[in-house]
């Protein structure tokens, strides 16, 4: 199973693939290192958004995408596009495809009681993929058994 990790920043999803063969983790090749919303945000840039997020899903046979939830106030509060996104992302649920959103503290629980297994600079990814390869862990860890 390929879970899609997701942390959305200003107009961008940024993304990190993280799969699970016979109880080990692999990083799939993608290209893909993030995603981003035109400046417009009209319905059809939104809508060529999610049309492209789901290609790249079906492209790497991705089956769950996991999104560390916006804050909805506080000093870490989302932006209004960050929710436009999630909310984008959210409705491409269906044809095989889970979406789920990962509360903050439900990962800082998940990542004390089972740590990463490996460090993140071990990992090849860019500095700036690390929550969204912190989420895609979180998502494997969340997922139901096949």
């Amino acid at each position: 199973m390929i879970v899609c990790g997701v942390e959305l920043t200003g107009s961008d999803a940024v993304v990190c693939l993280l799969g699970m063969d016979r109880g080990q983790f692999t990083l799939p090749e993608c290209k893909a290192r993030k995603l981003s919303l035109p400046k417009s945000h009209s319905s059809a840039d939104l809508k060529a958004f999610q049309d492209d997020f789901a290609a790249l899903m079906a492209e790497h046979g991705v089956t769950r995408v996991a999104i560390k939830e916006r804050m909805t106030k506080g000093r870490f509060a989302g932006g209004a596009v960050s929710f436009k996104l999630e909310a984008t992302l959210q409705l491409i649920a269906g044809n095989g495809l889970t979406v789920t959103l990962l509360p903050p503290a439900l990962i800082k629980s998940t990542l004390a009681d089972k740590p990463l297994p490996i460090a993140f600079a071990d990992t090849g990814l860019k500095a700036f993929q690390e929550a969204a390869f912190v989420t895609a862990y979180v998502g494997q860890l969340q997922a139901p058994p096949r």
